[in-house]
């Protein structure tokens, strides 16, 4: 057992690579912008979008927050959106997910114009993805990817297993892993697989991206294993001012001393995905002067 395993400090990193894109804003005059559409009022979803504005504010990009009630129409969406694909001041560009009731997500995302992605949620960028082809990442997996990359934790020819298969997270993560570059070997498994701890104590690193807290337990995690946590749950906690806390999908405690790496939750996998968004923006901006 490892008692003291590295700590992955996504905070840290986060704040490295904010202060280089800022460099790089202030010594290029660039003038990157980046827009956020948010329906309703759900806290999280609220907390996620000012955090977005505060990091474009941080290192030096424009930023524009675009409101609609809860009652919005599917129709009154796809209206901005093209507003937004078609606005040569913008340069890339989210839909804050969840969305109501009687809206398609998928009709949403797939309404975006993909230059301005950011996300990486649109089917063509998903297929660039999965072909190799340059397009945007969604942002926890290319989080995910730099936080290992910074640490210097090479995945090539180790076993990966991904819990969870999610078209934010998971499918993406598990495609990145086993590129060419990375050279992972990848299982990626989600409710219905079978024989999961067994697969799990076969893992030199597990990511676990299911959304159940404190699913990864101590007896499935072999020694010196690299346990890398998405999960971001509240759940109530009366001794915290705000009333909640944020839970992981690992039972840190337990599997912690297991591990030769791990993420903490908060401050791991977050704080990197917020970056991913930054940084495919400024993408997103270099790609529009190039044209």
């Amino acid at each position: 057992m490892n008692a003291s395993p590295l700590m992955l400090d996504g905070n840290r990193l986060a704040t490295e690579i904010r202060a280089e894109l800022r460099q790089k804003v202030q010594e290029s005059g660039a003038s990157p912008c980046l827009a956020a559409i948010l329906v309703g009022n759900d806290g999280g979803s609220e907390s996620y979008v000012t955090h977005k504005m505060n990091d474009c504010a941080e290192v030096g990009f424009q930023s524009r927050l675009i409101r609609f009630p809860e009652s919005v129409s599917e129709a009154e969406l796809l209206q901005a959106i093209e507003g937004l694909n078609q606005d040569d001041g913008v340069h890339g560009f989210i839909v804050q997910l969840p969305l109501p009731k009687g809206i398609s997500n998928q009709t949403i995302i797939g309404a975006i114009a993909p230059e301005k992605d950011v996300d990486g949620f649109h089917p063509e960028n998903m297929g660039r993805l999965t072909l190799g082809l340059p397009g945007f990442v969604a942002a926890t997996p290319w989080g995910i990817m730099e936080l290992l990359r910074r640490n210097q934790i090479s995945v090539s020819g180790k076993h990966v297993v991904v819990i969870g298969r999610s078209n934010i997270v998971g499918t993406p993560l598990s495609i990145l892993m086993s590129r060419p570059g990375a050279d992972a070997t990848v299982t990626l498994t989600h409710s219905k697989t079978q024989n999961l701890k067994d697969i799990c104590l076969q893992a030199d690193v597990i990511v676990a991206a299911l959304g159940i807290p404190g699913f990864l337990r101590a007896d499935m995690v072999s020694d010196g294993t690299v346990v890398i946590d998405v999960g971001t749950t509240r759940v109530p906690d009366s001794s915290h001012p705000r009333g909640w806390r944020l839970k992981g999908d690992v039972a840190f405690e337990e599997v912690a001393p297991k591990c030769s790496a791990i993420t903490p939750v908060p401050g791991g996998v977050g704080p990197m995905t917020r970056i991913g968004l930054l940084m495919n923006t400024w993408t997103a901006y270099e790609n529009s002067v190039r044209i």
